[in-house]
């Protein structure tokens, strides 16, 4: 079983920085990437960063030079770094762990975290 386990949410004012943090556990196989999404009130999800195995990462236009996604592949953890931040950030935050595989050899899969709070005020 995966278990995607996030911290490091809260509630800040806008300039101010948040660190949040997703290790994922459980006895699998390889994580290819993974990231944070994230959902407002009345808004679809959208991603907001994800970083590879390798280091190559991908930001929404709407964070970057703003955040900052970090990973350490040996504690299967991802670290998101959020300065500057905005009443627009303000969602929940979704960790995620894509493609991964179990056992080697099988399908990869993806799966996701329940989520955390970042609330900007103005």
């Amino acid at each position: 079983q995966v278990r995607l386990m996030e911290s490091g949410g809260g509630l800040v004012q806008a300039g101010e920085s948040l660190r949040l943090s997703c290790t994922a556990t459980g006895n699998f196989f390889s994580i290819n990437a993974m990231g944070w999404t994230r959902q407002a009130p009345g808004k679809q999800r959208e991603l907001v960063a994800s970083i590879t195995t390798d280091g190559s990462t991908n930001y929404a236009d709407s964070v970057k030079g703003r955040f900052t996604i970090s990973r350490e592949n040996a504690k299967n953890t991802v670290y998101l770094q959020m300065n500057s931040l905005k009443p627009e950030d303000t969602a929940v935050y979704y960790c995620s762990a894509l493609q991964l595989i179990m056992v080697a050899g099988t399908y990869p899969k993806d799966y996701w975290g329940q989520g955390t709070q970042v609330a900007v005020s103005s």
